[in-house]
């Protein structure tokens, strides 16, 4: 099996062949352009090649054009003359039409399998980035995370958040005492944000069963890895929900896979398009989360791919250890522009026989400037390179196509069905329930004992002294027991009551 793809190359104006070295795929990429240079096109090309090796990819498809990889390119096609002649150009001399292993995903469950985590796997910091918290308000989160898992109560769904707010709001005035201040409105608050994200869909994103991290690292029964492709046209109109549920995925990775040090080739090949969106306004935490993240997933053997327009897009530290760059051009309308123009073409290698600056000024649709990590893992020469045409369709798969590879997915039926188990939600329900039940048998037991007492008053008015003797002893009892209750039954109804009904719940599950 060879270890390189093949990316482009050109005649001897453009230098040597572009390949990438399997071995250092998971040293990480860039995939940058402005838009309509040939980004998507990059993308297609380098998901087939790594599916080719046996390398499964997971990518998201922004505009809906990625779905094509499902099928084979055909004769017919408008563009089919143009794309031999550039195979012929290039040296592409394997270059033929083929179609690829594809599993379609979808975080709304509509075009593709649906893709679920928890509550408690997502977790506080970005579950804190995805609601837009304030640092109070993600303390208040922290707080309710952690109170949930001390108490054994499953936060699963957002259902079983909202309800543990209710719970830590309720219960406050006790907790703040252990855990520091918490503010009503910094609970409204949060409210308030997991209501604008049930209404932009994220509901359906945090169930069970959650996603398992084997179905998007799956072999083909031929060898080849299997293409995730994850539907975001829809979920690009929430662009909070789209970059921090992929944030999350590559979290998960990184927690749960074991080290594998330099494997001979990728475990799995991760391209996060629209990485910008990852990046805005994002505080420092989450920025050091992903440069943790980068700096380590290689050795866990994944690779992970940034696909923007413009590479100042990425923080400094992460771009520093992005080894393998695909540049489409960039556009310099503006100073700032011509600003980041310079800077680009000064993370390159150079090349004497060109201004790398102008080249990717000058780039047309289709072709880029291009440096890959070579042996010993030191960065190539920049070259200006004709991207190599794609073997599969170019273009979206039509509807029908689409669903009989859902149908025909190793995981069918897996994550169809969204499970509703008992969990946090459920839990405080019945614990509500039961106080509630507690609180109408103390005023049940208040009328009856009521009862009781105007009936003795009653029967002392027929019978007399007589009875009052005969029966002074049992009615002196029977009045110390009926005040005792009374007493009992006034305050569960108060507001001492409420504060023992709260007590109760303080205490769920304390003794597990």
């Amino acid at each position: 099996m060879s270890e390189t793809i093949f990316i482009g190359g050109g005649g001897p104006e453009y230098g040597e062949p572009q390949t990438l070295l399997l071995k250092y795929a998971n040293r990480h990429g860039l995939v940058a352009g402005a838009t309509g240079t040939g980004k998507t096109v990059t993308l297609q090309i380098m998901a087939e090649s790594f599916s080719a090796m046996g390398v499964p990819v997971f990518l998201s498809d922004v505009k809906g054009d990625l779905s094509g990889l499902a099928a084979a390119g055909r004769e017919d096609f408008k563009l089919h003359d143009a794309f031999m002649s550039r195979a012929g150009t290039i040296g592409f001399e394997d270059y033929a039409y083929d179609s690829f292993p594809v599993t379609f995903w979808d975080l709304f469950g509509e075009a593709g399998h649906p893709i679920r985590t928890t509550v408690s796997e997502m977790g506080p910091l970005l579950l804190s980035r995805l609601l837009e918290l304030t640092e109070a308000q993600e303390g208040v989160l922290n707080i309710a995370v952690r109170v949930a898992d001390e108490e054994g109560l499953p936060l699963l769904d957002l259902k079983d958040l909202q309800a543990m707010l209710v719970w830590i709001g309720e219960n406050r005035e006790e907790i703040q005492l252990r855990y520091g201040n918490i503010s009503t409105a910094s609970i409204g608050a949060i409210q308030r944000q997991l209501l604008v994200l049930e209404n932009q869909g994220g509901t359906q994103f945090f169930g069970e069963p959650a996603l398992e991290l084997a179905d998007i690292m799956r072999t083909d029964i031929d060898g080849r890895g299997r293409i995730n492709i994850l539907a975001a046209d829809k979920l690009m109109s929430s662009p909070r929900l789209y970059a921090t549920s992929l944030l999350w995925l590559l979290s998960e990775l990184f927690e749960e896979l074991p080290e594998v040090g330099d494997p001979d080739k990728p475990k799995l090949v991760f391209f996060f398009d629209e990485a910008h969106l990852l990046f805005d306004d994002a505080p420092k935490a989450l920025i050091d989360k992903v440069e943790q993240v980068a700096r380590l997933i290689r050795s866990k053997g994944v690779g992970v791919y940034f696909v923007t327009q413009n590479p100042a897009d990425v923080p400094e530290d992460i771009l520093g250890q992005l080894g393998n760059r695909v540049q489409h051009a960039l556009r310099a309308f503006t100073p700032k522009d011509q600003k980041a123009l310079k800077q680009a073409a000064e993370t390159y290698r150079t090349n004497p026989r060109f201004s790398t600056e102008e080249a990717i000024r000058e780039v047309g649709v289709g072709e880029a400037v291009t440096s890959f990590l070579e042996r010993k893992g030191a960065p190539g020469v920049v070259e200006r390179t004709l991207i190599r045409p794609p073997s599969s369709q170019l273009g979206p798969l039509d509807a029908e196509a689409r669903r009989r590879v859902i149908a025909g997915s190793p995981v069918a039926g897996k994550y169809d069905e969204a499970l509703d188990r008992e969990s946090a939600y459920e839990k405080l329900k019945a614990v509500a329930e039961a106080a509630a039940r507690e609180a109408e048998e103390a005023e049940r037991l208040e009328e009856e004992a009521e009862a009781r007492e105007r009936e003795f008053k009653q029967a002392r008015r027929y019978d007399g002294k007589q009875v009052g003797r005969s029966t002074s002893r049992s009615s002196r009892d029977t009045g110390v027991g009926d005040k005792l209750t009374k007493m009992v039954v006034k305050e569960l109804t108060g507001t001492t009551g409420r504060r023992i009904i709260r007590g109760i719940l303080g205490g769920l599950f304390k003794g597990r």
